[in-house]
């Protein structure tokens, strides 16, 4: 059933979604613009103790995404969800043309508070139809998927993509280390050579990676555009990278480091991030990926961390999950990415 105020806000701005519950002040919207970006930090906020998710997220992290997108519209890709004028959710969805499929990749977010109502569920439905949409504009010959991304322990979220008929198709970890253990060292192979990266260098350096990164599954979404937000990120720190060059002064393996310094403060942690880890085809099965991993977890100590974290996919055809255990880390949290045919 629709709300009554439902159908009396519906605006430009404000919108009727079909199937929404009857509830008092329950109103739906469309993006309004930069101010929304702190309505939107205190919904994620006010998720992640509900989710057990640690993360850190600013109006400057919002700020420097939306300054950069790709693929999506913020005008007709966004939901907000108000009860009484208050922002209690939201949802977005994009799309990406990959090598074997078009997938829209969609979030919604909705305060623990206002779940179990049918808010979400409709929230969910909205989106699907934006996506059914985004759909027929493209000509690409592919089979066509909703898509969704999933931490375990964000039950009522998982339990309503399953109610809807989605499900896992792909499985990751995150993985934690304790630098207190023993740091490996292990040699760079013959002819390689790690130093700074200057900037002059960035962009060659973020080519690479990408270039590497593409191979892996669903891996064209790491775009040669997505540089500068790259760059515009608060925790893009140069100094802490560990990129290895061959003799002829090309890219062959990086670690892009980083430390949140905000996440670290809110969960009052000393965590360094282990990320890119790429090593470039001419170079790889020597060793070089277990010397940058060594030389990073060397380095996130020196800055005086005290756990290293990474993200793998289970199934990356490098073995990747294999060698980061390998190196002393450990799963900690299971994700999954769950898709829904829309050819059906």
């Amino acid at each position: 059933m629709i709300s009554e105020s439902n159908i009396a806000m519906e605006t430009d701005l404000y919108i009727t979604v079909p199937d929404a519950p009857s509830i008092l002040g329950l109103t739906f919207r469309h993006f309004s613009g930069k101010e929304d970006y702190l309505a939107m930090v205190n919904v994620l906020n006010g998720s992640k103790e509900e989710d057990q998710l640690e993360f850190s997220i600013s109006v400057e992290d919002i700020a420097n995404e939306f300054d950069h997108l790709y693929n999506f519209d913020p005008s007709t890709d966004m939901l907000f969800v108000e009860m009484n004028g208050s922002v209690i959710g939201y949802g977005e969805v994009w799309w990406e043309d990959l090598e074997d499929e078009c997938v829209c990749p969609h979030v919604t977010y909705l305060l623990p508070e206002w779940r179990g109502k049918g808010i979400r569920r409709a929230m969910l439905h909205h989106i699907e139809q934006r996506s059914r949409e985004i759909r027929l504009s493209h000509l690409a010959e592919k089979p066509h998927f909703y898509q969704a991304w999933t931490q375990e322990t964000e039950t009522h979220w998982i339990s309503l993509l399953e109610s809807e008929g989605y499900r896992p198709v792909r499985y990751g970890f995150r993985m934690a280390r304790s630098l207190s253990e023993p740091i490996p060292d292990i040699p760079l192979p013959e002819g390689i050579e790690v130093h700074p990266a200057h900037p002059d260098q960035y962009w060659t350096i973020w080519r690479a990676a990408c270039q590497s990164l593409r191979e892996l599954w669903q891996g064209s979404r790491f775009r040669d555009e997505m540089f500068e937000e790259w760059m515009g990120d608060s925790t893009f720190n140069p100094a802490l990278w560990i990129v290895a060059w061959d003799t002829n002064d090309r890219v062959a393996g990086t670690v892009l480091n980083f430390i949140n310094e905000a996440e670290n403060r809110e969960y009052h942690c000393k965590r360094g991030h282990v990320e890119f880890v790429t090593v470039a085809q001419p170079h790889r099965g020597k060793g070089l990926a277990k010397a940058l991993i060594a030389l990073s977890l060397s380095r996130l100590r020196q800055e005086g961390m005290a756990e290293a974290v990474l993200g793998v996919d289970a199934k990356n055809p490098s073995g990747a999950l294999h060698l980061y255990e390998h190196m002393g880390f450990n799963p900690v949290k299971r994700r999954a990415t769950y898709q829904k045919s829309m050819d059906k």
